[in-house]
């Protein structure tokens, strides 16, 4: 844990903090702007070398995603019982991948689409600001027999 927390109060995740979320988990949020419009696709996905990799086929996440100046990725997770959670979100650089050698190698990453069609086009995510949030409560609820 960071032990650094923002103006609001929540603590604060290190860069290392973050990608151990984002390789725990394979389902997150992907955020384009189409003619200037805001659009979110869940996308499952795959974490490589500190990048993320997702595959898709074409059309509009596609083109939002490589026409565009950039894109956010969100993963999150919160217990309304206990009021705790943390989000993680990447602003990031969108690349097709298409050379050979690295279509290969994402092709052998254990990313399957979960949604029906056809899809074979892989994008890389490469990140250029990465933020996570934790809301914890030191003392948590316990229960006594």
């Amino acid at each position: 844990m960071s032990g650094d927390y923002d103006r609001n109060g929540l603590e604060v995740l290190t860069d290392d903090e973050c990608w151990r979320f984002l390789e725990a988990h394979h389902v997150g949020r992907l955020a384009v702007s189409i003619a200037n419009q805001p659009e979110i696709f869940p996308v499952n996905y795959v974490v490589q070398d500190r990048t993320i990799v997702f595959v898709t086929a074409e059309g509009t996440k596609l083109a939002g995603a490589l026409l565009g100046s950039g894109v956010a990725f969100e993963i999150d997770a919160a217990d309304p019982l206990f009021h705790t959670g943390w989000s993680v979100v990447m602003r990031a650089h969108a690349d097709e991948v298409t050379q050979l050698d690295e279509l290969v190698e994402v092709q052998e990453l254990p990313l399957r689409s979960w949604g029906p069609g056809d899809k074979r086009r892989y994008v890389r995510l490469t990140p250029h600001r990465l933020t996570g949030r934790r809301i914890s409560h030191p003392a948590r609820l316990t229960v006594d027999g």
